[in-house]
């Protein structure tokens, strides 16, 4: 019976088609033969997390304990998720990538009560001494006789499990089932509190979306996403993989991974779609199964897009849904509209368009400011081609950060009994009721003269040959801002003649009503980026590099 829960689709699969591979881990072994050695059915699955659900009750672990994963993607990985679901404790994820420091105030403010992890992360748990006065429960995944004798082992709460079957909940859509914390990209990371409706609201968008069916094989590089997957029908391949650096991933993995097990959807970001697209140039590559490929995380350039699309049959399209940990998906656009159409748009400094909003979910733009906004006013929203922040409010949109009362008032807006969430992005609608993309509206760049929007005034320098990507950031010269563009060469290019470069930049500048006032030009070696998909800018480090470059 399907719940609220997000977990009650798992054992209605495992009736429907319990010899249908739920996971796959991605084997070396290219041999047919050895292909789903290391995997779960549906029915192993649903048997595996109820035992482990079953163990960890026994264990003390209850409905709304709040409970840290760190746990490398794999069998473990998704019996111990949906065994925490079934079990109704709260699910807090984190990316260990996003830094020792990040990853102790993270777990300070979830209050974490049981810690699941690796010999790694158990490590650093104790000499980094994270959440030390709330955890009081610890789990080791895997064997380490170092640590074993002092930690309770995965395999022990299996033993306390005994028993592969459970009881259905009557979960309530309201309650928490997880705190996702943000990537930090543009900050300290903040906890979103997920209710079993926000995730029930994503599976059933992303089904209506993209016309996903049940039986299909999805390649999971986005580990998060994956989870969706049983609730979809879907078959997981785990890559192998540094989920923590999709930019240098190795493309043959992807490619292997793809073929070997006929995927027919894949989610990577832009940065594992640019470094697979430009290896597989002039290879004679093709990814005949996929049926559709999906990317998000930052703006997808063109030449990206243009070369993964290549690797396609010519009816497959890659979708770049637009959203954030808050609220995703918000819209959404294919590679052939973008391609065909609005990417000459983009060239011109009019934004990124990311497409007509998804089913059931309300777009506004309102007015920018800093400010809290406590209750929505109609005098808020700026009517279209006009330029302001973007709020959404809809069934997938989350209601909270976990102990962050001041972020949750700062980005929140009463409507009646609903409200409005501000994603902190600037864009606006187009007379087709697309939503367009300009930037994070922490980066834009206010001058003594204007605001200036990171993805327009970028786009006019990315249109040179010899830029990878750039930046506009804001350099403090006593006080006074100074819009600075940033470049990063693409690699093949890195031999060039400095001044007649900056020269052609600056002619591109003067030529747009967006970036004439941009005078400053560097040159930088490879930007900051977000660790979770290696794409999002860390304008703000850039800002300190140019400030200090410059003056």
């Amino acid at each position: 019976m399907i719940t609220a829960n997000i977990a009650s689709h798992l054992p209605v699969m495992a009736k429907k088609q319990p010899d249908t591979y739920a996971v796959v881990k991605q084997n070396k072994n290219k041999s047919k033969k050895s292909l789903y050695d290391t995997a779960y059915t549906y029915k192993q699955l649903d048997e595996e997390s109820n035992l482990i659900a079953n163990g960890l009750e026994a264990y003390g672990v209850k409905k709304g304990t709040r409970t840290v994963l760190m746990v490398q993607p794999g069998l473990d990985f998704f019996a111990l998720v949906f065994a925490l679901f079934k079990l109704e404790a709260i699910l807090v994820a984190v990316d260990p990538g996003m830094g020792v420091k990040n990853l102790g105030k993270c777990l300070k403010d979830a209050e974490a009560e049981v810690f699941i992890g690796n010999t790694k992360a158990h490590y650093a748990r104790v000499i980094l001494g994270w959440s030390k006065k709330t955890i009081h429960k610890n789990i080791l995944v895997g064997d380490n006789p170092l640590i074993s004798p002092f930690i309770t082992s995965l395999n022990k709460i299996k033993e306390l499990g005994k028993k592969t079957d459970r009881e259905s909940t009557n979960t309530k859509a309201e309650n928490i089932a997880a705190i996702l914390f943000t990537s930090g990209s543009t900050g300290i990371p903040k906890g979103v509190v997920y209710t079993h409706a926000n995730f029930t609201a994503q599976v059933d968008t992303l089904k209506q979306l993209y016309h996903i069916q049940a039986g299909e094989i999805d390649l999971a590089t986005f580990p998060l996403f994956a989870l969706f997957s049983p609730a979809l029908g879907m078959t997981s391949i785990v890559p192998i993989m540094d989920f923590t650096k999709p930019g240098s991933v190795n493309p043959i993995r992807i490619i292997d991974a793809v073929t070997q097990y006929k995927c027919t959807n894949m989610f990577g970001s832009p940065a594992l779609l640019n470094r697979v697209g430009k290896w597989s140039e002039n290879k004679n590559i093709k990814l005949g199964s996929l049926k559709r490929v999906l990317s998000a995380g930052a703006p997808v350039a063109p030449l990206v897009l243009g070369r993964f699309k290549s690797l396609l049959n010519k009816e497959t399209q890659i979708f770049t849904p637009y959203g954030a940990t808050e609220s995703l998906p918000v819209s959404s656009i294919g590679s052939d509209v973008i391609l065909k159409e609005t990417a000459k748009e983009t060239a011109k400094g009019k934004g990124v368009c990311v497409g007509q909003p998804v089913p059931n979910l309300d777009i506004r733009i309102i007015k920018l400011t800093d400010d809290i906004i406590s209750e929505w006013s109609d005098d808020l929203e700026l009517p279209a081609i006009k330029i302001g922040e973007i709020c959404v409010k809809g069934p997938q949109v989350t209601r909270s950060y976990y102990n962050r009362n001041k972020e949750t008032g700062l980005a929140k807006i009463r409507t009646g009994d609903s409200f409005y969430h501000r994603m902190g992005d600037i864009g606006y609608l187009d007379w087709q009721d697309r939503l367009w993309f300009c930037g994070r509206k922490s980066q834009r760049v206010i001058t003594e003269s204007e605001i200036m929007f990171t993805i327009c005034c970028e786009a006019i320098f990315n249109a040179h040959p010899f830029v990878f990507r750039s930046a506009l950031v804001g350099a403090i010269n006593k006080n006074i801002v100074i819009p600075v563009i940033c470049i990063e060469l693409e690699s093949e290019n890195k031999r060039f003649n400095k001044k007649e470069l900056i020269d052609e930049l600056l002619v591109l500048a003067s030529a747009s009503e967006v970036t004439k006032n941009i005078k400053h030009v560097l040159f930088h070696s490879g930007f900051p980026v977000d660790i979770r998909h290696n794409a999002k800018i860390g304008r703000e480090k850039l800002a300190e590099w140019a400030t200090e470059e410059l003056f």
